[in-house]
This record gives C-alpha cells, sequence and structure tokens, in this order.
C-alpha cells in the first residue's frame, strides 16, 4: 500500500513540474514576438537592401532615347542573388547594383518573371556578401507591424514603418498589379521603393514592395515573399517561370447578370477577351462584344461562356482557379462552352505563355 501512495505522489509531482515548466518557458508566439529596438533592427539588416539603377533605351524617341530607372532590392544569399521587381530591370542596357558600403558592381539577369513582376539578379561576390532572413507571408495578419527599407527617390537606406492594412488584395484594374494576392500597407512606399524588401518586426522578409496607389495616400502594396519562394528555383534554373497559356481572360457569370440580361447565357466563366494569337483564337472561342453594368459592375458579353474544362464543371472561380492550375503545355484540352443557346465541345492545344515585356515607369 504504501508503495502504491509513492507512485501517485510521483505521479502528482512528474506532472506538476511539467506545469511548471510550460508556464515558465515562453509560448511558440511569444517566441517568435521581437523587442529589440528599431534602429537595431535597422543596423542588422539594411546591410542586405541594394540600390539598383537600371539604364533603358526607348527606341521610339529620337531625342533623350535613354532613362535611368531606380529601384531596390535584397541580397538572398552570400554568393550575390538579388532579388528585386521585374519592371525595374527589364530590358534594361546595363544595371548596377550599389551595395550598403557604398561599392557599385554589375549585375546580370538570372531569371525574370513578368507576370509576377519579379526578377532575380546576380552581382560578383567573395561569398561574404550579408543576406536577409525570409520569412513566412502565410502567417500575416492585418494589424502586424511591418518596415520598408530601400531608396526612395534615390535617398538610399530610407526605412518607414507601418502595419498590414490588409491581406490578399487582388487588383485586377491596377496597372502593374500581378495575378496573385498582394499585401497592403500603410508602411511610406514612394518611387525607388520597388523591389525593396517588406519586413516583419523582427527583420524577416515578407513581401516585395511593388506599387502603390496613386489616388490615395499611404497604400502600398507587397508580392507576399512565400510568392517569390516559389518560383526562385525556376528563375534560377530556367530564367524564367514556364506557364500554361490558352488566352482568355473574363470573369464568373454572376446571378445578377444572369436575372438582367435578355441574353442566351448559363452559369459559367465568361469569354470577355480571346488573346491574338492563342491558342483560344486558332480554336475559334469567341470574346464579348457589347459592354453592359450590372450594380456598378461592367461586362463584356456576347461571347463564350466556359462550363467545363475536361469534364470538369465550372461553377465558381475556386472551379475556374483549380482548372488553370492544372494545365500543362503541351496538352491536349477538352473545353465545354456555351455559345448562343448550344453547348459544344473544342478541343485546343495548350502552349507555354508568352513572355511580355514591362513597359513601366518606376
Amino acid at each position: 500500500q504504501r508503495a502504491k501512495w509513492c507512485s501517485i505522489w510521483l505521479m502528482r509531482a512528474t506532472f506538476l513540474a511539467a506545469v511548471a515548466v510550460a508556464l515558465l518557458l515562453p509560448s511558440p508566439a511569444a517566441a517568435q514576438r521581437c523587442t529589440e529596438p528599431l534602429s537595431v533592427v535597422f543596423e542588422r539588416v539594411s546591410p542586405t537592401v541594394v540600390s539598383i539603377n537600371a539604364v533603358k533605351i526607348n527606341k521610339g524617341k529620337t531625342q533623350r532615347r535613354f532613362s535611368s530607372v531606380v529601384g531596390s532590392g535584397f541580397i538572398l544569399d552570400g554568393s550575390g542573388e538579388i532579388l528585386t521587381n521585374a519592371h525595374v530591370v527589364d530590358a534594361a542596357t546595363g544595371i548596377s547594383v550599389t551595395l550598403d558600403s557604398g561599392d557599385r558592381v554589375d549585375a546580370r539577369i538570372l531569371g525574370l518573371d513578368p507576370v509576377l513582376d519579379l526578377a532575380l539578379l546576380k552581382v560578383d561576390s567573395d561569398g561574404k556578401l550579408p543576406a536577409v532572413t525570409l520569412g513566412d507571408s502565410e502567417k500575416l495578419k492585418v494589424g502586424h507591424d511591418v518596415i520598408a527599407i530601400g531608396n526612395p527617390l534615390g535617398l538610399d537606406q530610407t526605412m518607414t514603418r507601418g502595419i498590414v492594412s490588409g491581406i490578399n488584395r487582388m487588383l485586377p484594374e491596377v496597372p502593374g498589379s500581378v495575378d496573385e494576392p498582394m499585401i497592403q500597407t500603410d508602411a511610406a512606399i514612394n518611387p525607388g521603393n520597388s523591389g525593396g524588401p517588406l519586413m516583419d518586426r523582427c527583420g524577416r522578409v515578407i513581401g516585395i514592395n511593388t506599387l502603390i496607389s496613386e489616388e490615395a495616400q499611404n497604400i502600398g502594396f507587397a508580392i507576399p515573399i512565400n510568392v517569390a519562394k516559389s518560383v526562385l528555383r525556376e528563375l534560377r534554373e530556367k530564367g524564367r517561370v514556364v506557364r500554361p497559356w490558352i488566352g482568355i481572360q473574363g470573369r464568373m457569370v454572376t446571378p445578377s447578370l444572369l436575372s438582367l440580361l435578355r441574353l442566351p447565357m448559363t452559369p459559367g466563366f465568361l469569354i470577355e477577351v480571346v488573346e491574338d494569337g492563342s491558342p483560344a483564337e486558332r480554336a475559334g472561342l469567341r470574346g464579348g462584344h457589347l459592354s453592359v453594368a450590372v450594380q456598378g459592375e461592367e461586362f463584356l458579353v456576347g461571347g463564350d461562356i466556359l462550363t467545363a474544362v475536361g469534364g470538369r464543371p465550372i461553377k465558381d472561380q475556386d472551379d475556374f482557379r483549380a482548372a488553370a492550375k492544372s494545365l500543362k503545355p503541351g496538352q491536349q484540352l477538352r473545353l465545354t462552352v456555351f455559345r448562343e443557346g448550344a453547348t459544344r465541345e473544342v478541343t485546343l492545344a495548350v502552349v507555354e505563355r508568352p513572355r511580355q515585356p514591362y513597359d513601366l515607369a518606376d
């Protein structure tokens, strides 16, 4: 009996000791909380941020053909790989990078993706360049503190601070925006910040500063760093991101559109534009020709409505995105479309999306 009670007390003591240790140790969330002053964070991470100068030629001009674009970037590793925006360096005849030390070195493009507005550069290095720490943009929440470091208006190594104002922002109508959800921030971003890092309170890169809203103040957008992570290997090894392309643009048919228009329509993906020279154009798909506004939203109607891809119904935007992500260049694709009150099958060959150069001023 005595041995039994000893065993019980030993179990209780072990349990209480475990509880005490758990209470004394910081939680994972607390362990990730950074308390060092922002001045210390800046001193630690600013050497990883660089200024980028790209010289471009405007062949359409007879005078002042050369222009200079100033942007920012950040060093990924000691070997000299630098990440920035594609629109900063695309079509450049020469690219130079100014390091935190003041040294100015030439850079070349390893890979470029205008769709995500990302460019991977390379400078010669002795392997001792300071490098950033990449964070996890999936863990971001509205209200998280962020800092931006870059070269706005040529003022090198400028730091601004703010918060995450919004996440998963889709900006299809904004020139220069990418086809992925973006991070919205009120940290001051200006011309010259493009390509620079948006960092969390600990100094980890969680986004690439890309564009600002010209119609407002303190509304800037950054590409989530996890998006960049997903394509870095392709940029490094292939120099581009290989994407499937069939050449259609549009949006889902809304219930309000179905109820208000006296046109033969059905739920599905409304094809508004068929891109020139695309597989969709060669297959005879039709885009819209009549512009209508429904509850403040503009539609281009009269074209085909995509109702299934490879036999899989397209009922909502998630169905369409899933179908688009499953495509691969070279495959034969069967589409079901609704046209003039009848359903028909169309087969086309998926090809690689052609490269579209940027023509944006930073």
